[in-house]
């Protein structure tokens, strides 16, 4: 191993220990932890309460199927909504700062006063927007998606001009000799060299969103982070483990759905790339599937 890296490793390591010893006062306070974690777990949370996929009882049910009137439904159906409604209004917005922020099209002064903006922006967690606007208009998803959609837009627009920046210089040399104006640039030459880096920005931030704004009910912002937060309110450990399961399903769909999506709008290339179904399969037979669809062709 590289001395270097051994000296950085060591030096880390013996810093990440003093910074604890000095958090924790008290190291007596870890003895019993593990017990009281294995209770909670094996006796609190589980088995989850599965009653939150059912209709809820005393209310009227205009669906047949009970799911779509359950608390888990009308939870998980207001975030995604949320979420959407964050990530499209974000990236509409934080896309045109992103260009006036981007060292290759714009003057440094411009460009430093664009990332101010968006820093600002993302220097406030959403659950802190989220408090705000909860002060100003009330509780409800309204302010939630507010919240989402000002931290969408600084989280976002950082990770566009940083793609924008990376560009290859021969389009923008190759438009600037055309005498293509800044704005013509940037729809024609800038957008279409970096879409696949927007997409997969895009893709991230609403799987970003859906998974935050389950915290942003805890503040009463809406979505299904308020059942979650009255359970919890009430120790009904229970309905919000089936609460957090039902989050998780919901992320890991969206993360196999933006695969998908991806795949449509990746460069073609003579590399065969995976299914992208393979990546539920075991190692093994993922790499056997592969080896006999490259026989084939």
């Amino acid at each position: 191993m590289n001395k270097k890296l051994l000296t950085a490793i060591i030096v880390t390591s013996i810093l990440t220990f003093l910074a604890l010893d000095d958090i924790i006062v008290d190291w007596s306070q870890i003895d019993g932890s593990f017990g009281k974690l294995y209770i909670f777990f094996t006796q609190d949370l589980f088995p989850p309460d599965w009653s939150i996929l059912s209709a809820e009882p005393g209310i009227k049910c205009s669906s047949e199927v009970g799911f779509f009137c359950s608390q888990a439904w009308k939870g998980i159906s207001e975030t995604i909504k949320m979420a959407f409604i964050a990530t499209i209004l974000g990236f509409v917005f934080s896309l045109p700062i992103a260009s006036l922020a981007a060292n290759n099209l714009y003057p440094l002064p411009v460009a430093m006063a664009a990332r101010i903006l968006l820093a600002s922006l993302r220097s406030l967690p959403s659950i802190i927007w989220a408090l705000i606007f909860t002060i100003a208009i009330g509780f409800g998803p309204f302010s939630g998606v507010l919240a989402m959609t000002l931290y969408t837009i600084g989280y976002l627009g950082k990770l566009q001009y940083e793609a924008i920046e990376g560009i290859a210089n021969e389009p923008l040399e190759a438009s600037m000799a055309m005498g293509l104006t800044k704005s013509e640039r940037f729809i024609f030459v800038v957008i279409p060299e970096s879409s696949n880096h927007l997409i997969s920005q895009l893709l991230f931030m609403f799987e970003y969103n859906v998974r935050h704004g389950t915290v942003l009910g805890l503040v009463g912002a809406g979505g299904i982070g308020q059942y979650i937060d009255t359970n919890l309110k009430f120790f009904v450990y229970d309905k919000a483990m089936a609460f957090l399961i039902v989050i998780f399903v919901v992320v890991v769909i969206i993360d196999i759905l933006s695969m998908i999506i991806r795949s449509y709008v990746t460069d073609e290339s003579d590399f065969k790339r995976p299914k992208w179904w393979t990546v539920l399969l075991p190692s093994n037979a993922a790499m056997k599937l592969h080896r006999k669809s490259l026989k084939k062709e």
